[in-house]
Parts: structure tokens; sequence; C-alpha cells
């Protein structure tokens, strides 16, 4: 198990695209400059989707367009489609992160093609990048659908496979709404992993029933060096049902430093961005270590 473990900030996009209060650009572009501060040096800033469907992501060029470029930080922008993929290359990202849903049935409701047809548009928006734009794919609902069910590690491995093929430089695995078990994340990682060694390996973990952290705890030890984390635990899938929360950054930062494991995140600075964010949704956030505070109390980096 390696002693750093990255945490991709994702409270820009999967913290805020399912609230019901739609936050300013200003307040956006400070949630970012205050995950900044924590020491977050990668960051999932918005999506490129259509504004009917996703309003909370309305603004996502003036996103692009604000951010603080003089920083040492990534910034990723989620497309689901050609067209969300170049404007994501138009915004002059670091990163595009391409979804493509496990299950068919949630493709066709989340993107409106099957599975296949969102991998052969992978490969067709790759190709049009010619590298000026690093291109990573999720796998979304890779432990479980809301529509179909269960989703096999056969089926999993024949999406991931279909992926591989057109080279992405990260291959992440979502727990888009929250099913998984620490047994599901160390057997889905290692069939990832014996099947392509090499590649970078990210999880992305929701906590609705509260497995979250022990999932990302069992990707640690499965080899994963990257996970995804939201401040506060905002978070969740406007369209899959029930699909609540993101695992919060502040709390993972706790866990990871108490096992000491490095993420260079400030916890105390991470809490700090909880409660703020907190104040501008008018709402009560799921994270726990906010309200309880870290142990014994100091401010630390890991």
């Amino acid at each position: 198990m390696d002693d750093f473990v990255e945490i991709v900030e994702v409270s820009p996009r999967d913290g805020i695209q399912n609230e019901l209060k739609i936050l300013s650009l200003n307040t956006k572009l400070e949630l970012i400059q205050r995950g900044l501060d924590a020491g977050l040096r990668r960051f999932e800033v918005t999506s490129f989707v259509n504004p009917k469907r996703v309003p909370q992501m309305a603004d996502a060029d003036d996103v692009a367009a604000g951010l603080p470029r003089t920083t040492d930080a990534r910034f990723i922008g989620l497309t689901l489609n050609a067209r969300g993929f170049n404007r994501a290359m138009a915004a002059n990202l670091d990163e595009a992160n391409f979804v493509v849903v496990a299950s068919d049935t949630f493709n066709q409701r989340n993107q409106g093609v099957t599975t296949q047809d969102s991998i052969n548009t992978f490969a067709q928006s790759k190709a049009n990048g010619n590298g000026t734009i690093d291109m990573g794919i999720t796998v979304a609902a890779a432990f479980g659908c809301p529509f179909e069910g269960e989703v096999s590690i056969s089926r999993l491995m024949h999406v991931v496979e279909g992926c591989m093929a057109h080279n992405p430089f990260e291959l992440a695995l979502a727990d888009t709404i929250g099913v998984a078990s620490p047994k599901d994340v160390k057997d889905r990682v290692a069939a990832v992993k014996t099947a392509f060694p090499d590649i970078r390996l990210r999880l992305h973990l929701h906590n609705t029933r509260n497995t979250g952290f022990a999932n990302a705890w069992a990707g640690i030890e499965a080899g994963v060096s990257s996970l995804d984390a939201s401040l506060g635990g905002v978070g969740g899938c406007p369209f899959a049902p029930k699909a609540t929360g993101n695992i919060a950054t502040e709390d993972l930062t706790y866990m990871l430093s108490r096992a000491g494991v490095r993420t260079n995140v400030s916890l105390d600075k991470a809490i700090e961005a909880s409660a703020w964010l907190e104040k501008q949704l008018g709402k009560t956030v799921p994270g726990m270590v906010m309200k309880a505070g870290g142990f014994p109390g100091n401010d630390r980096v890991t």
C-alpha cells in the first residue's frame, strides 16, 4: 500500500449538481479556491451537459474561464458526449472525464444511447482531441445499477475492456448509487488490475449506505492511489434514485491521516471549507468530522 493517496475534489461538480439551491458563479469559484487553500490539487470543476437537464451546471464555460490558472492544480471537466467533450477542450481544461455506464438501461437514461455507443463516442472524441487534453474515463454504476440491479464482474470487465481498447490515461470505477461492500471493491479492483496492471485507477464512492469509507480503505489496500471526495460529503446523481452523498473530503483526510497515509490536505482548512459550503447551501451536510473536529485537534497536513 502506498503512503500517499491523491484526493480528487468533486464538490464543484458532483457535490452540487443535485442541490435545489443553485450556487452563483462566484460562489463556485470560491469553493474551488477554498479547496486549493486546503491543499487539494486536482478538481472536477464542472460538467459540460445540457443545462435543461442539469441547471446547476449551466455556467460550466464561465466556471472554466474563471479558474485560477496560475496554480499547480489540475482541473477536470465531466463529459457525456461529443458536444460536451468539445466544450471541455475549448475551455482549455487539463482533463476531460468521459462517463460510460456499466448498464445499458442507465446509460440510455443518462446519455440517451447504449453503453457501446458511449464507448464509441469516447474513442472518436479522443481521436479528435489529438492529445491536446488528457482523457480519462469513468465507468459509472460499476458496482450496481438502480434499474438493472446487480452488475456482474464479467459485465463490468466487458465494459472496462471496451474502454481500455482506446487507451484512456486513467480509469475510474464509480459506485454511483452507493451499494458496494469492501469485498466488492477488492474483487473489482483486483479484476481490473490483473487485466490492466499499468492503468491509473481511481475510485468514485458514495456513502449512501454508510459503507463509503470502508470501501475507500479497501480500495487503497487493493492498490488504488486516487479517490474522489466532496467537501462536506455533499453530492448525488440527478438520474439515479436515492444516489446521495459522496464520501466527505475532510472525513477521508482524517481517516488517512490517523492511518499514517499522506494526502497533502490540511484537515482544519478542509473543515473550514465544508462549514462554509454548508452555509452557502443553507442546509446541514453529511460530513461528520466537520461537526466533531479532528483529534488531537491541531492542524495537520498529511
